[in-house]
């Protein structure tokens, strides 16, 4: 059986925990996968295995990208050859966007998030415009819709009008080798890794952060994600910028927590990331977090600053409860076994 996996609308640095989606999943399928998979990647891609696609206009500027879409719906069929999609038993989208446009082979289409339903006053008009098209689009051509938590499924039925039949939860994973525990010790400081969009919430944590170093003067925040040199930081923060997977591994390792206020998550992947690595995770109760987390988290609402600075608190008081909790949640979710129940969807499409 043969798979096409289009990743075409993956930008790198650009488009967050969906592309650690998008490449842990191709690895994972390489290892774990039943059956021949051939990915799809724009000519911006130049670090995974598999075929570029010319004809599609890749960009990493919004409106760039917005237009490469755009002309990939309109004129579908030079990027139609050259998949060759006759070719294939199924056709996976892990990225949501369905482009180009065919009936055959039978499609899957990923949904990770449908923020601009929940925060419109997060996008501009036309980022609103194309998100309701080209979702909207690609999830009625799709046969099956893979969500990544029951939240997005119950927000798929209840806002987008998707049969329940049509849809399949899989969880993401993590990769256990790089994030674990180690032997270095804690320092008095917290991570955020975000880039900077609206739902991150980074003003609120500022005045969290601010507030809690009138307690605790050593204690520091540091900022991991594209885009970070925007923001103007209080005292106490260190911008890191967009840093190598092994060095967020290593900042899980040695901080006393991990603080993530963000109002919205699909599903959210760094707390269990943190809670690999023996971490403590003080969480907001958006979206998918609380029931990706479940009891191994802190939890507040992540528009109460005194919520927050209470979280963070109760955390560097007493992390050893967390930390056990938090290890024993994480080992749940791994990317083979999220590959497994892809190649599951897969043999359904085939059917």
């Amino acid at each position: 059986m043969r798979v096409g996996i289009s990743l075409l609308t993956l930008v790198p640095g650009v488009v967050g925990g969906s592309e650690t989606y998008a490449r842990e999943l191709v690895r994972a399928l390489e290892r774990v996968g039943e059956h021949e998979y051939r990915v799809f990647a724009p000519s911006i891609v130049d670090d995974l295995d598999g075929q570029r696609v010319r004809s599609y206009r890749a960009s990493r500027s919004l409106p760039g990208r917005l237009r490469a879409m755009t002309a990939a719906y309109v004129r579908p069929g030079p990027i139609r050859r050259e998949l060759r999609l006759d070719e294939f038993d199924a056709v996976h989208f892990p990225l949501t966007i369905k482009i180009p446009r065919f009936d055959e082979p039978p499609a899957a289409v990923s949904l990770l998030d449908i923020q601009h339903l929940f925060y419109p006053e997060f996008f501009s008009r036309a980022e609103r415009l194309y998100r309701g098209f080209a979702y909207g689009r690609s999830l009625a051509q799709a046969r099956t819709v893979i969500a990544i938590s029951r939240h997005v499924e119950k927000s798929l039925v209840e806002l987008m009008e998707v049969e329940p039949g049509r849809i399949e939860v899989i969880y993401l994973g993590l990769d256990h080798e790089l994030f674990r525990p180690g032997d270095e010790p804690r320092e008095p400081f917290l991570v955020y890794p975000a880039n900077p969009w609206p739902h991150k919430n980074h003003e609120r944590l500022f005045e969290a952060f601010s507030r809690l170093r009138r307690e605790r003067s050593d204690l520091r925040l540091v900022l991991t994600g594209s885009g970070l040199e925007r923001l103007s930081c209080p005292p106490g923060v260190e911008v890191r910028g967009r840093v190598p997977r092994e060095q967020l591994a290593s900042l899980y390792r040695r901080a006393s927590a991990l603080v993530f206020p963000s109002l919205y998550e699909g599903f959210g992947q760094p707390p269990l990331e943190a809670m690999a690595s023996g971490c403590p995770v003080a969480c907001s109760t958006a979206g998918a977090l609380p029931e990706v987390c479940g009891n191994a988290a802190r939890y507040f609402d992540p528009r109460s600053v005194d919520e927050i600075v209470e979280a963070v608190l109760t955390v560097l008081d007493d992390p050893e409860r967390l930390v056990e909790r938090g290890l024993e949640r994480a080992a749940a979710f791994t990317w083979d076994a999220c590959a497994h129940e892809h190649d599951r969807v897969y043999r359904g499409l085939a059917a």
